[in-house]
């Protein structure tokens, strides 16, 4: 492993701050990614890496692809895996990073830190059996999912760069492989804290928790508590952060695929990319990860499996809750009780703003609960119904970028137009102007999504041909999924009747 000291790497602004290296060594293993054979960058985030105080164009250099192999080490990087368990389908599990070693924090020029963490680099002592590499296809898929996700405007980790390795991994076929560099407010997790509650002591939890606060939840420390545990406001604050996440995910019709404790971050940001995938009909069922056999994770338990979740954080916090275990139940009892109000809130908001509406009146959620289910009963697709609605003629008065009926039949039936009538009433009774009401419905319903069947498409033609022309043209499209530009059209084209319902698998 070669020390990038040169003046080249210098120069592309590492700044490296490794704050997580500095506690104890029960929570993680130093390790150095293992070196590949020829790396070549395939895909390279300019805007991200000027956010992160890094220079695209020396990014492209020969010593930063280096870098993003693990080939080499930035100045100032102090690698490691990060230690963590989970619930797995409901099932306890010793995890770890298997495959991914985390670089160190990188600090912005406006003081924010990150995460940097190489996926696919070799194996670490968490690896379970496992290579400790990765495939180009879901390394790129990530790329794609993360960075529209971050367009839409929903916290997530991003992703900064893919390079391939110049070696083949072994999976049921043989693929290239490659290393994605991901990054992340954090990499800790639901199931850090499930780590060392299980094999760690009361102080290893306090040292985490009071570690997390001040990295993600700060302003605990720097407000007037009243006397109040920082541990209690701290679930609280990861509680209100989940339920507002949640929340967006069901707005946009993401089903993460694979929601195990170990993939919920306490950050509040979506993490890890492997089976997830878009909802084009809309059925609160819908399932797509081959994994999830009896639907555990499907779109409509989102929320559920969100609370069950946050409810496993707070049994490794019960010792900081209070002294009295009987007490401290009733405290994270209080609190878990709490996700269902805010998770209805911030998706009734978010409902509210994709129909128009900027009052409240009591009868909102019987009116869009009586759409979803117009929709479930006739298929309709989920962006598409909405972006109809957006364009409407009633609302849209240059009647831009509508929807042609025969791309969604549901829009003149019967049943669509019964309930139109009742949402036009309701928009009605507002002050706000039908141009007001129209440019709230484009800025939160998006003019697309990554469609499933043109994310197969995109790396289908990169991994198989080598094309990334139709890759590229699709992540500039991704990119402003609000502007509701004329290039976006093609993209909100269902795929074509199958047979064989869509299957995503777990990014390896």
């Amino acid at each position: 492993m070669e020390n990038g000291c040169n003046m080249e790497l210098n120069d592309i602004g590492w700044n490296f701050d490794n704050s997580y290296a500095e506690l104890p060594g029960f929570f993680y293993t130093k390790i150095s990614p293992t070196p590949v054979a020829n790396p070549s960058l395939v895909l390279l985030n300019d805007s991200l890496a000027e956010k992160l105080g890094l220079k695209p164009e020396l990014l492209k250099s020969r010593e930063a692809v280096l870098v993003f192999s693990g080939n080499k080490l930035p100045p100032g990087a102090e690698p490691l895996a990060q230690a963590y368990a989970g619930h797995q389908f409901g099932h306890f599990t010793m995890l770890g990073d298997g495959r991914a070693i985390l670089l160190g924090e990188q600090i912005t020029p406006q003081g924010e830190r990150y995460d940097l963490q190489l996926k696919g680099s070799g194996r670490t002592p968490y690896s379970r059996g496992g290579d400790g590499r990765a495939a180009l296809g879901p390394m790129l898929r990530e790329f794609i999912i993360s960075e529209a996700m971050y367009a839409l405007g929903i916290p997530t980790t991003r992703s900064l760069a893919v390079v391939t390795t110049g070696e083949k991994v072994v999976r049921e076929t043989i693929l290239p492989g490659a290393i994605l560099t991901r990054v992340a407010a954090s990499h800790i997790r639901v199931g850090t804290f499930e780590y060392i509650s299980q094999w760690g002591n009361e102080d290893d939890l306090k040292i985490l928790a009071d570690y997390t606060i001040k990295r993600h939840y700060d302003y605990i420390n720097n407000t007037d508590k009243r006397g109040e545990n920082s541990y209690i406001l701290f679930l609280r604050e990861v509680i209100k952060r989940q339920a507002s996440l949640i929340a967006q995910w069901q707005l946009i019709g993401f089903i993460h695929g694979v929601m195990n404790t170990d993939n919920m971050a306490i950050s509040g940001e979506t993490i890890d990319y492997g089976p997830c995938a878009f909802m084009d009909t809309y059925d609160p069922a819908t399932v797509f990860s081959s994994i999830d056999r009896h639907g555990r994770y499907a779109y409509g338990n989102q929320p559920y499996i969100a609370a069950w979740n946050i409810a496993r954080l707070a049994d490794t916090l019960l010792p900081l809750l209070h002294k009295r275990e009987e007490e401290a139940i009733e405290i994270a009892e209080i609190e878990i009780g709490n996700f269902f109000d805010l998770f209805q809130a911030n998706w009734l908001q978010g409902m509210r703003a994709k129909l128009g509406l900027f009052n409240e009146e009591d009868e909102d959620e019987a009116l869009i609960v009586e759409l979803l289910e117009k929709m479930k009963n006739n298929q309709a697709d989920y962006t598409n119904t909405f972006l109809a609605l957006t364009f409407a003629e009633e609302i849209n008065s240059d009647k831009s970028l509508g929807l042609a009926t025969e791309d969604l039949p549901f829009i003149e039936s019967q049943d669509f137009l019964t309930w139109k009538r009742k949402w036009l009433a309701r928009i009605s009774r507002q002050q706000e102007s039908k141009e007001a009401v129209h440019r709230l419905m484009k800025k939160t319903n998006p003019a697309l999504i990554p469609r499933n069947h043109r994310v197969e498409e995109v790396l289908k033609a990169a991994v198989e041909e080598g094309d990334y022309v139709i890759l590229q043209k699709f992540l500039k499209a991704l990119a402003k999924p609000y502007e509701h530009l004329p290039e976006q059209t093609e993209y909100r084209m269902l795929p074509a009747p199958s047979s064989c319902p869509y299957r995503t698998f777990c990014g390896t």
